[in-house]
C-alpha cells in the first residue's frame, strides 16, 4: 500500500476511535508509569507536542512548561485534549503533521507513541522538521514502543511499509503504520545524522532525549 493511502487510513482510525483511545491508559500500569516519568524529564520553556491525541500527556507537559502548543490531525481527539487540559498556557492546533511546518521555535519538542507511526521513508523529513522546530539548546523528548510490543499487535506481513491492523468496538478495521524501533538502532541512525541522543528502557517501552546537529535550522 502506498504511504499516502496508508496514512489516510491511519488518520481515519484515530478519528473514528477517539472515544476508545484512552482505554489502554486505564488498563495498563506500564502506561501510567510512563505518564509519571514525564515529571523527571527535562521539559522546559515553550513546548511543542506532536500528535497529542486525547491529551494524556498535555497537562503534565503544561505543569512543567511555560507554554504548550499541542498539534494533532484529528479534531475528535483534540476536543478531548482541550477538555482534559485546564492550563491557560496550552493551545491546540489541528494539522496534518506530514504537511505542517512549525511557525516558530520551541525549547522542547515532545511526542509520545508517534514515531512508530511515521513511515521509514518519511523519517528523514520528520527529524528535519523536529530539528528546525527546536530553539538553540532545545531538546526532542520522545516515548514509544520497542520491538517487544509487536507481540501485542496484529502485524501484517509482506508490506512495503511496516503495518498493523487495528479494530474498533464497532467491528471496523483499519491499517496503520507501526514501526517497532529498536532503541540502539535508532540511536545509531540519529547519531550518524549528527544528533546527540540518549535512550533508556522504561516500562517495556523506551524514552529518548535528543539534541539536533548544531547546524540545524
Amino acid at each position: 500500500m502506498h504511504d499516502d493511502a496508508l496514512l489516510t487510513e491511519q488518520m481515519a482510525y484515530y478519528k473514528a476511535g477517539a472515544a476508545e483511545y484512552d482505554r489502554p491508559y486505564a488498563e495498563y500500569e506500564d502506561l501510567r508509569k510512563l505518564l509519571a516519568a514525564v515529571d523527571n524529564l527535562p521539559i522546559t520553556g515553550d513546548v511543542l507536542e506532536l500528535a497529542c491525541g486525547t491529551g494524556q500527556w498535555t497537562p503534565r507537559l503544561a505543569a512543567r512548561a511555560q507554554s504548550v502548543t499541542a498539534v494533532d490531525a484529528s479534531c475528535e481527539v483534540l476536543a478531548l485534549a482541550r477538555a482534559r487540559t485546564a492550563s491557560p498556557t496550552a493551545q491546540f492546533l489541528e494539522a496534518d503533521l506530514f504537511e505542517w511546518q512549525p511557525p516558530r521555535r520551541y525549547d522542547t519538542v515532545f511526542f509520545a507513541f508517534w514515531l512508530s507511526h511515521v513511515p521509514p521513508t518519511r523519517l528523514p523529513d520528520f527529524w528535519n522538521t523536529v530539528a528546525t522546530a527546536l530553539a538553540p539548546g532545545g531538546k526532542a523528548i520522545f516515548i514509544d514502543d520497542g520491538p517487544a510490543a509487536a507481540a501485542y499487535e496484529e502485524v501484517l506481513a509482506n508490506q512495503t511499509t511496516p503495518t498493523a491492523l487495528r479494530r474498533l468496538d464497532d467491528g471496523s478495521q483499519y491499517r496503520i503504520v507501526k514501526v517497532f524501533h529498536d532503541a540502539q538502532t535508532l540511536t545509531d541512525d540519529l547519531t550518524a545524522q549528527g544528533w546527540s541522543i540518549h535512550t533508556r528502557p522504561m516500562a517495556g517501552n523506551f524514552i529518548g532525549i535528543a539534541e539536533p546537529p548544531t547546524t540545524a535550522g
